[in-house]
């Protein structure tokens, strides 16, 4: 059988990492013995053309994808451009969206066959001998599809006991080297579940209550694997990687055993950490640590089954810093009970931690007990379409705030920031910037520079030129700087970095020199394929 895996559209400007859960996904596929690809519109930009070209290319019997809350309307999009133009494949669709909206989804998107609910490794084992029978599809648990114009649930699957049976995420899958060049850190998770119930979380219905772990050996197998496709900075994705001090311990002391070097950072809670444990990280690799903090108001925080303190809040920043870790504190405007009062406390409280902070605005993703009992809060959902649930614009009423003074609260803060850049982004134009401002500013526009060399496929558009002289790449600067309108010398630092580290690569045509991006940066040449 052959899989045809889509990583769904993803805003760059919110850092995606390698799709892991579709990695996952992908790396189950392949253990049941079908041949997958993943084709990734994250790194590269959709249309119904390229996917039908690959699509012709590859012939799968299935194509699936996943998405979160924020990108399914793409993802259906995918799903409804594949069924139309290959009436007979197979379509079907995991993550979090999807498992709390099964009923909706299955009726208003016919061109979907099948939904994988919630935890899927397991799932997906069992389905793939199935799916070219559709009458045994009812005895696979885990799984919802429509039939005779009926949406079928079958049975509830249990959590995976034990994470160490499942295989490594099939990360050779993907284009790794637009990732390297995109530089943001690959996700990895060291176990599932959370013991938490905060009301706008999915984490513990999605993967359960009780935290199940992977063994500190299987962890850095994988970290090592890893590193030998040339990322050095990997996240630790787990809904809560401190729940065990024990474990911690543990996965550090493997890496420090094997002498593994790579900087990587964790999501925490603020009562779960504490001196001993920072240090030990620390001495492990880790750089920084992000504190889901939600609000600087007690009463917020309590409505919001946090679970938390400001004055524990305060002590783990404190000892955090200590530790000499980077902190990084992430705050929601819109909670139950914000009001004016209570937003000027947050942003007071947030300037008192002295740390890195941030700002979302409350989204009610499905599946949230904020969402499934808003009846219960003093807030209307004002939208269910899901291209707005990206926590960056208020979708969300209460008696206390409107949504566009909510909006107004987080603009207002950004924009202080932006005001205070200005004159030192005038020096890094200007070339008069200090080195350490200069590596800032750099990164931040080279940045934006590869939003858009994968965002309009440049390199795939612009990437054939002739021949100007002894350097072979100057015809593409000048190129990319005439297409995106660009400092012409941050075009030609970043193109020529990409060519030595081997993420672009040319190759001598008719026409004089076509650049490519290299699927990883061990390969001498980009495989047949169209993105």
């Amino acid at each position: 059988m052959k899989i045809a895996l889509i990583a769904s559209p993803y805003p760059l400007e919110e850092a995606p990492s390698p799709p892991l859960g579709l990695c996952y996904a992908a790396a189950a596929c392949e253990a049941a013995g079908a041949e997958v690809i993943i084709i990734d519109y994250i790194v590269s930009r959709y249309t119904p053309e390229k996917l039908a070209a690959e699509l012709d290319r590859f012939q799968p019997d299935v194509v699936g994808t996943n998405s979160v809350t924020m990108n399914f309307p793409q993802a259906i999009r995918i799903i409804q451009d594949a069924k139309r133009h290959r009436p007979e494949v197979i379509t079907m669709m995991g993550g979090p969206h999807v498992s709390f909206d099964v009923q909706n989804t299955l009726t208003r998107y016919p061109e979907l066959d099948l939904i994988v609910i919630g935890e899927g490794e397991e799932t997906i084992k069992e389905l793939i001998p199935a799916l070219p029978h559709r009458g045994r599809w009812q005895s696979i648990a885990g799984i919802a599809f429509q039939q005779n114009g009926t949406v079928v649930t079958t049975a509830h699957r249990p959590l995976i006991a034990d994470l160490d049976t499942l295989p490594l995420p099939a990360r050779h899958l993907l284009p790794l080297s637009r990732y390297l060049a995109l530089g943001f850190p690959v996700s990895i998770i060291t176990s599932r579940g959370c013991p938490n119930k905060c009301i706008f979380c999915l984490g513990r219905r999605m993967v359960g209550h009780k935290p199940r772990f992977r063994s500190p050996d299987k962890v850095v197998d994988e970290i090592e694997q890893i590193l030998t496709y040339g990322f050095t900075w990997i996240n630790i994705a787990d809904d809560l990687f401190t729940a065990s001090k024990k474990r911690v311990q543990a996965l550090c002391d493997e890496i420090n055993r094997r002498r593994v070097k790579f900087v990587w950072s964790a999501f925490a809670r603020v009562n779960t950490v504490d001196p001993e444990m920072l240090a030990t990280m620390k001495a492990a690799g880790c750089d920084s640590i992000g504190f889901g903090v939600e609000s600087g108001n007690q009463e917020i925080l309590k409505t919001a089954n946090k679970g938390i303190t400001l004055a524990q809040i305060r002590q783990a920043v404190a000892w955090s810093k200590a530790a000499g870790l980077r902190v990084h504190a992430s705050f929601i405007v819109g909670l139950p009970g914000e009001t004016h009062d209570t937003l000027a406390e947050t942003q007071r409280f947030a300037e008192s931690l002295d740390v890195e902070y941030g700002y979302h605005l409350l989204a009610p993703f499905p599946g949230t007990t904020l969402r499934e009992n808003i009846d219960q809060y003093d807030l209307q959902i004002l939208t269910d379409d899901w291209s707005r649930y990206d926590a960056n614009q208020a979708i969300m009423r209460s008696s206390k705030l409107a949504p566009e003074e909510m909006d107004a609260f987080v603009k207002a803060l950004y924009q202080k920031h932006e005001i205070k850049n200005t004159e030192a982004e005038k020096r890094y134009f200007a070339g008069q910037s200090p080195p350490e401002e200069f590596m800032m500013f750099e990164g931040c526009h080279r940045m934006k520079l590869v939003f858009e060399l994968f965002a309009r496929d440049i390199i795939e558009t612009h990437g054939t030129q002739p021949v100007n002289g002894t350097d072979p790449l100057t015809p593409l600067s000048q190129a990319v700087t005439r297409v995106t309108g660009m400092d012409a010398g941050l075009v030609q630092r970043s193109l020529q970095s990409f060519v030595q580290a081997g993420y672009l690569k040319s190759r001598p045509v008719a026409d004089g020199r076509q650049w490519f991006w290299t699927y990883n940066k061990q390969m001498d040449q980009a495989p047949v394929r169209l993105c």
